[in-house]
């Protein structure tokens, strides 16, 4: 299991320090919508220049089009993250047109797919995919699957099932992340570290109980320990 640090601060320079306290860590970074919007691609190349071994995660959730998606992945290529994400809602046609576009890249990141979004509630995912959480994630991960991508976005608990439809070494990654049951905020469906370990998740993101304590560097060291 890995850590994935999500850079979440308000501003790029509280992320750079947060990055700068943990740059003795051998982690991954998160980097999403506000933070790629906000401060660009040469965010993440100062984020290299802190340690050249973080590994980054861009996580822009991709859905449009087969040909715009991977138009855009193949720009996200070129940026020399480690791992990007699209949604497997956007189908299978789309998911193999960028694997098949990425294939002349031959250290492309990994690139994986989001199933059903952490802030669902089983209720609130019916209401708009006219099925069952659990069900339809696993049917979202076998087309991930099918479609030649790494792995998914899904919360702990369809993990394992995940895996079991698809491959053991199909990486699941999971966001929202409380490692010691922490408060949960805005995601529904959190779990802790013994609960992540029990079903075999690849990556876990943590946010805010890392970027909002006082000791960063703390909080990362404890779940390090504990992985």
């Amino acid at each position: 299991m890995k850590l994935c640090v999500a850079l979440d601060n308000p501003s790029a320079k509280e992320n750079l320090e947060l990055a700068t306290k943990l740059k003795d860590f051998d982690i991954w970074l998160k980097v999403g919508f506000r933070a790629y919007i906000r401060d660009g691609a040469n965010f993440l190349k100062e984020l290299k220049k802190i340690n050249p071994n973080f590994k980054i995660f861009l996580d822009l959730k991709l859905y449009d089009i087969p040909n715009t998606m991977a138009d855009a992945s193949e720009e996200i290529a070129k940026l020399d993250v480690d791992m990007f994400n699209v949604h497997a809602s956007a189908g299978k046609e789309a998911m193999s047109t960028v694997m098949k576009r990425l294939e002349s890249y031959p250290s492309r990141p990994l690139v994986i797919a989001v199933t059903a979004l952490t802030s669902f509630t089983n209720e609130t995912f019916t209401e708009i995919y006219n099925q069952d959480l659990a069900s339809k994630a696993t049917q979202f991960a076998k087309d991930t699957h099918e479609s030649g991508m790494d792995g998914v976005v899904c919360s702990a608990f369809e993990s394992m099932d995940i895996k079991n439809n698809t491959s053991k070494e199909f990486i699941t990654l999971t966001p929202g992340i409380r490692p010691f049951g922490e408060d949960a905020g805005d995601q529904k469906r959190v779990a802790d570290l013994v609960l992540a370990k029990k079903e075999l998740v690849d990556f876990i993101v943590v946010g805010r109980p890392i970027y909002k304590s006082e000791n960063p560097s703390e909080v990362v060291a404890k779940i390090l320990s504990n992985i």
